[in-house]
């Protein structure tokens, strides 16, 4: 890991200015800074290492959780740990202050930043600033910026939208050079809810998980660790556990079906939002579920441990209530297991029915039940093995980040297209671009 102090002071100066010769340049015509905001390792391990194959010179504005060794000794790549420790049990005033120090440090970094494309992948701690007076910023200094949109309006989606959150929303997508979406339901939104239209929007795959190790462990060995019998019919929920995940659901669900020893239900991720809600779930699951039924670690979950559960796993479940595209099913799927999912958002362009999983009515728990029956009564569970080769090799195929590189250096390209082109070059370059997710 970086050390953070390494980049305050004459540290930071040293990596914002370095040399040409610190890192010989890729690409010195397609120069990139990607800002991850210090988090998502799947996303930004998964675009940054798709982006350097392709020759793109890249700043990559970090963490400690970004920290890869991938990121480390190749020509055009550097890695900034702007971010430094985000360790979330430090006091009030560690966070504060190191929030204040990033936001300095990233400002010192942008004036003399070299990339003239700045890809924005996440937002920082001070949203409102990030989308009005940052941008402002970027375009002062005369940056093009591209910005991916995960959630077309996240705020919404946890029912604590606000006119001023649509305010700065619009602002950030209005000035925004380039945007990329995963699902054509989230381009129509920009249109339809923040006037953003045409040329400015390219959907793309959501690139399939890359960053998580994955050893030799087998299933059988996975559920030793987990205390799980080996022919136990076993259930996974996986990521954070946040009211929109509907994870009450998938717990009523489970009581609907008469769990006996024959069925588990694994719960992991972290608590994340509402501590009201995570209690009411863990009081549920205490008062009525025995304790070999249910294993609950509502913790987050380190990399080097997801395939733990995944390989203990039968099939994942997103009980989700509202969402557009979720990462943790294409997890899944580069574990070669199958998903049931609630038919929310664009989840249904990515399950082939009885192939790949099954999907079911949202937040109905009898619905859910009903699934659940179904999938452990079906060929995909009594086949398991042979469906997980075509699962992988389904998501190989729709969700490749080498498709998604291609997008995103094209993209790039247009932007940088000499101003006496013309308007009419950079709109048909990216037209060219919009690239749905398969169905």
């Amino acid at each position: 890991m970086t050390d953070d102090k390494s980049l305050t002071g004459a540290g930071l100066e040293a990596a914002a200015g370095a040399p040409e010769s610190s890192a010989l340049r890729a690409n010195p015509d397609l120069a990139v800074a990607l800002l991850t905001g210090g988090g998502d390792r799947p996303y930004a391990f998964g675009l940054a290492t798709e982006l350097i194959s392709k020759g793109v010179s890249l700043d990559i504005i970090g963490s400690d959780d970004l920290d890869f060794p991938e990121f480390h000794g190749k020509a055009g790549v550097r890695f900034l740990n702007l971010r430094g420790n985000q360790r979330s049990d430090a006091s009030v005033l560690t966070k504060a202050s190191r929030v204040l120090a990033y936001y300095v440090k990233l400002l010192r970094y942008a004036a003399s930043a070299k990339p003239k494309i700045f890809h924005i992948l996440w937002n920082n701690k001070f949203e409102l600033f990030d989308r009005t007076l940052l941008m402002l910023y970027y375009m002062i200094l005369r940056k093009k910026v591209v910005l991916t949109a995960h959630n077309v309006n996240a705020r919404k989606r946890d029912s604590r939208d606000s006119v001023v959150n649509r305010a700065t929303l619009r602002a950030q997508y209005k000035l925004a050079d380039h945007i990329f979406v995963h699902t054509d339901q989230m381009r129509q939104d920009l249109a339809h809810e923040f006037g953003i239209r045409g040329e400015r929007v390219t959907v793309i795959p959501f690139g399939i998980n890359n960053s998580i190790p994955e050893t030799p462990l087998t299933t059988t060995q996975a559920r030793e660790r987990l205390g799980i019998r080996e022919d136990a019919k076993t259930l996974l929920f996986f990521g954070n556990i946040t009211p929109y995940k509907g994870l009450e659901y998938l717990v009523e669900a489970f009581r609907r079906i008469e769990p006996s020893s024959e069925y588990r239900l694994i719960i992991a991720g972290r608590p994340k939002g509402s501590e009201k809600y995570w209690v009411s779930i863990r009081e549920k699951i205490q008062s009525e579920f025995r304790e070999d039924q249910i294993l609950l670690r509502g913790e987050f979950i380190p990399d080097e441990e997801t395939e733990v559960y995944f390989k203990a796993a039968d099939v994942l479940v997103l009980p989700y209530t509202q969402v557009y595209q979720s990462g943790v099913l294409f997890l899944g799927y580069s574990f070669g297991l199958p998903v049931l999912a609630a038919d929310v958002g664009s989840l249904r362009d990515e399950i082939v029915e009885g192939k790949t999983g099954f999907l079911f009515k949202p937040a109905d728990a009898e619905d859910l039940a009903r699934v659940i029956r179904r999938y452990f009564a079906s060929d995909v569970f009594t086949n398991l093995r042979n469906h997980g080769v075509e699962i992988r090799a389904f998501a190989a195929e729709h969700h490749s980040w080498d498709v998604v590189g291609q997008t995103t250096t094209a993209v790039y390209s247009g932007l940088l297209l000499p101003a006496s082109r013309g308007r009419e070059d950079r709109e048909t370059s990216s037209a060219s671009l919009h690239v749905k997710t398969p169905s």
